[in-house]
């Protein structure tokens, strides 16, 4: 028999290995592959007994990556996303005009589609898929040129370039804001709040707005949302009032479809940084968006 010419664990072991590391859930990685929970955790057992060592940690369906596991996923998502690349140019036959970038759905929605126009203008041959999601998982998949986060500059295995800033403040509708001219920044916690819940860390919610502005409060009332777009919908039907990021609502604000109420103004813990893969080479059009981003950013720190 002829011995395998690189030593490795099979081809399948392996994929299974790298979809599990990207979900971090055994279920959705059976659900991706098409087979079942168990098959998944055989053949991750397969490569640790190969290896001598977990790649797994912590109990039931949900798992983190060991050191091992980290160091072995960095290098086969590396691996598999330049083989995903070379196979998606040899189908194109020219991957030079395609890109995909990954961002939230209210910065996709409220910044970046706003000014993507000016791109088209620009770079008309370029082909620019999205892919809108709140969950981090998704801007690891293969086909991810580009991404848009929010946070503090560091995720594994990427580089990150800042692009601009932000402050938040409360925003209302203009009737809410008459209806509650004389209101000040500690008679927020009494007024209906309208609350954004489970999209990207890092975003600040009411409660850690009125701790950071020292503001004592109780239990805070108010209607909860998971789509911050729909949140500024309700602020403008006056409905409440919703934490407004400067970078995403200065157009409503200019517009007066939502207006400032009180002085409160904090500065954002975080930035939005643009990010790409520390192992892989962009392709041409990814390169081409990217300076354009960095330049329509940096016109608007200097707004």
């Amino acid at each position: 028999m002829v011995r395998q010419y690189f030593d490795l664990p099979f081809l399948t072991a392996l994929e299974v290995f790298e979809a599990s590391a990207r979900h971090l859930a055994f279920k959705l990685t059976a659900s991706e592959l098409d087979v079942t929970s168990g098959e998944i955790r055989r053949q991750i057992k397969a490569i640790e007994d190969e290896l001598g060592v977990p790649l797994f940690a912590g109990p039931g369906a949900d798992v983190t990556l060991t050191s091992a596991g980290n160091d072995l996923y960095s290098s086969l998502a590396s691996s598999f996303s330049k083989a995903s690349d070379v196979v998606g140019a040899i189908k194109r036959g020219d991957h030079s005009r395609n890109v995909t970038i990954a961002s939230t759905d209210a910065f996709v929605s409220m910044w970046l589609m706003p000014r993507m126009r000016r791109f088209w203008s620009q770079h008309g041959d370029i082909k620019v898929d999205h892919v809108i999601s709140d969950s981090s998982r998704d801007y690891r998949r293969a086909e991810v040129e580009l991404r848009i986060r929010y946070g503090c500059g560091s995720w594994p295995n990427e580089t990150a370039e800042l692009l601009f800033s932000d402050v938040i403040y409360p925003v209302c509708g203009p009737g809410f804001a008459q209806q509650h001219s004389d209101a000040t920044a500690k008679c927020l916690p009494e007024l209906p709040l309208l609350h954004v819940e489970g999209i990207q860390s890092g975003w600040a919610g009411w409660d850690e707005i009125l701790r950071r502005a020292r503001i004592p409060h109780g239990p805070l009332r108010g209607h909860r949302f998971s789509k911050f777009f729909v949140a500024l919908q309700a602020a403008q039907a006056d409905q409440g009032v919703a934490v407004g990021w400067h970078r995403l609502v200065r157009r409503s604000v200019e517009e007066g479809k939502l207006v400032r109420i009180t002085d409160l103004k904090l500065d954002a813990s975080g930035g939005y940084y643009l990010t790409w893969n520390d192992n892989r080479t962009l392709s041409p059009g990814a390169e081409r968006l990217r300076e354009w981003l960095r330049k329509i950013s940096a016109e608007e720190r200097n707004a």
